[in-house]
């Protein structure tokens, strides 16, 4: 048994594929993770359990931008993670928060609830919360069995005072994952620092398209990004990661 975590957040089965052969924990599965990942369709996690003997925890978000979601978005996540309950993913990434900053704790029992006995994490909306020691005790109250956070600032490097104290404050009663700019050379400061032992990295780098022929000008999505350069997880960085975690938590 693993004495620590290593999630790769994938949004492809190509990545999957790299995630599994870099020897990562579980997979944190999405689509669209050049916007933070939404949720993901079905017939992509049945690719995934497919062609992967990976873990699959499933992040559900009805769409980019925050955490306050409507009445309609929150009974679509509901409805998802019922769908993928059914489906057989080990477990769902979700997160909800009130105009106030504060977790929407209804929400995030009903969706507990509709989880069942699937592992349920709570998302990086942990970041933008008002009270993140309230909020940790909140969720564990809940049920939940992770909090995906970089601390509440843009990496988990910057963020790594309040991860050091999440872990030492949450004792062992939920999985504090750090995230946010991880690779091998961060994992190696945030070990002796925090005593974190779960990490979670995509591991991505910039792949060219297939396409060779190309129009100038066009552009349907980001217009800050080359359409023609795609993210994949490269099994590598994956690699690094696993095995430097593989040797300190032996």
């Amino acid at each position: 048994m693993e004495n620590y975590i290593l999630e790769t957040c994938v949004d492809c089965v190509e990545s999957a594929l790299a995630a599994q052969e870099g020897g990562a924990s579980r997979v944190e599965l999405c689509s669209d993770l050049v916007i933070g990942g939404v949720s993901p369709s079905l017939p992509l996690f049945r690719q995934i359990r497919k062609y992967t003997d990976l873990k699959v925890r499933v992040l559900l978000r009805p769409r980019y931008g925050d955490y306050c979601f409507s009445a309609y978005e929150c009974d679509e996540l509901n409805e998802e993670i019922e769908m993928f309950r059914e489906a057989g993913a080990d477990g769902v990434v979700v997160g909800i928060l009130n105009p106030d900053g504060t977790l929407d704790t209804e929400q995030l029992a009903r969706f507990k609830q509709t989880a069942g006995t699937m592992e349920i994490a709570l998302h990086r909306a942990f970041d933008v919360c008002l009270d993140p020691m309230k909020a940790m005790e909140q969720v564990i109250e809940l049920g939940y069995d992770t909090i995906l956070t970089s601390g509440q600032e843009p990496t988990a490097w910057e963020g790594r005072d309040m991860l050091k104290k999440l872990h030492e404050e949450s004792r062992g009663r939920i999985e504090i994952l750090a995230a946010g700019g991880i690779g091998r050379n961060v994992i190696e400061k945030l070990v002796p620092y925090t005593g974190i032992s779960s990490y979670h990295m995509s591991g991505k780098i910039e792949a060219d398209s297939a396409m060779t022929f190309r129009m100038p000008g066009a552009s349907f999505g980001l217009p800050e990004r080359d359409e023609y350069k795609l993210l994949r997880t490269d099994s590598r960085n994956v690699k690094e990661a696993v095995e430097y975690l593989g040797r300190i938590f032996q």
